[in-house]
């Protein structure tokens, strides 16, 4: 397509795993899954969480209508599908009828009291992309799995995760610096944590002896002085 920028495509070289080419579909499965899974059937110690001080019981509310809208409108429609191929435009349109959307607002409610997780939400497609940039691709390190979910799931554990977030927050289960994937919480955020951690040093004459992050997609600009803390 002419008005579409032309992509290159990195050169894909035999992949090797454990010194060995794989030179069929099974080796190169055995290679991609070793890599990608290992820690697949991994022993997990669940000792830590007798640590953990008892909290108050909440009660889970049904889900409502209003609490699919927003977290719907802003999915991407360009998004990729998975197994199911209903895009996220699909999905808008389907819910302008009310009566669908109720039915899908009663299914989220059933799993939750019913606590089943349709298979039909588990079933996903895992997709191979390489990396950008590597110098080789002869290595399944040089690669990254996409996993794609059908995307009715997608949108009720959208849900479910506001709803976690919410609680957790509420009740102070975050810690203050924990920024990353926390609503509320902008670049801002981040650099008066970063003043108050260098400032902390100073007060305690410890020193640093490297310094190095982005800065070039905040909004606010700092003043590399030492009198605003950086």
């Amino acid at each position: 397509m002419s008005w579409v920028n032309k992509k290159k495509l990195p050169a894909i070289e035999t992949i090797k795993y454990n010194s060995q080419q794989c030179m069929d579909i099974n080796d190169l499965w055995c290679a991609l899954h070793s890599t990608f899974n290992m820690a697949n059937n991994r022993q997990v110690d669940t000792s830590i969480l007798d640590e953990l001080s008892n909290k108050f019981i909440v009660s889970w509310p049904e889900f409502s209508r209003e609490e699919f809208k927003f977290p719907l409108s802003s999915c991407n429609n360009s998004s990729a599908p998975g197994p199911d191929k209903l895009l996220w435009n699909y999905l808008k349109t389907i819910f302008d009828d009310i009566e669908c959307f109720d039915t899908f607002v009663w299914m989220a409610n059933a799993c939750i009291n019913l606590g089943y997780w349709l298979l039909h939400f588990k079933t996903s497609t895992t997709i191979v992309i390489s990396k950008p940039n590597k110098k080789s691709y002869d290595s399944p390190k040089s690669f990254k799995p996409i996993v794609l979910f059908n995307t009715m799931g997608k949108l009720i554990e959208k849900v479910i995760g506001e709803r976690l977030q919410f609680h957790t927050v509420s009740n102070n289960f975050i810690y203050p610096s924990q920024l990353g994937s926390l609503k509320l919480k902008l670049t801002t955020d981040a650099g008066i944590a970063l003043m108050h951690a260098i400032r902390t040093g100073w007060i305690k004459n410890l020193t640093m002896s490297t310094l190095i992050f982005n800065i070039a997609q905040s909004p606010t600009s700092f003043s590399h002085h030492k009198e605003s803390g950086l």
